[in-house]
Order: structure tokens, then C-alpha cells, then sequence
């Protein structure tokens, strides 16, 4: 299984790492991040099949996977 990181205070909430994850890994979450957005959260970790698009898509450096 895949260990996914989420730096908080990297992440902005832009949620391009939700939009790109092909198995549904990330979904927002209730708290929100500096911006006032809602920042990624890691949902299904064992759904990951380690393609790091949503590590290599982040704007902000914010994700990590680990595997």
C-alpha cells in the first residue's frame, strides 16, 4: 500500500491532485486550507497504483507517495 503525504501547509486546496488521481485516492476535505479552500485528503490509500500524478501535477510541491 501506498503511504501518501499531504503537506498542509504546502497545499492550497487548487484540488488538481483529486481531479488527476485515476482510482479516486483523494477527495477534499472539511478543513480548509490558507486560501480558505478545502485541502486534499488521502480517501482509499490502498486504491493507489503509486502513478504519482497527483505528486507530479501539484503546483506546490504539497504531495507525496511514498511506496
Amino acid at each position: 500500500m501506498a503511504d501518501i503525504v499531504i503537506r498542509e501547509d504546502l497545499c492550497k486546496g487548487c484540488g488538481i491532485c483529486i481531479e488527476v488521481c485515476p482510482r479516486g485516492v483523494l477527495a477534499p476535505s472539511k478543513r480548509p486550507s490558507s486560501w480558505g479552500l478545502p485541502l486534499a485528503e488521502v480517501i482509499r490509500p490502498e486504491a493507489c497504483i503509486l502513478c504519482r500524478l497527483c505528486e507530479f501535477y501539484c503546483p506546490d510541491m504539497a504531495v507525496e507517495v511514498r511506496g
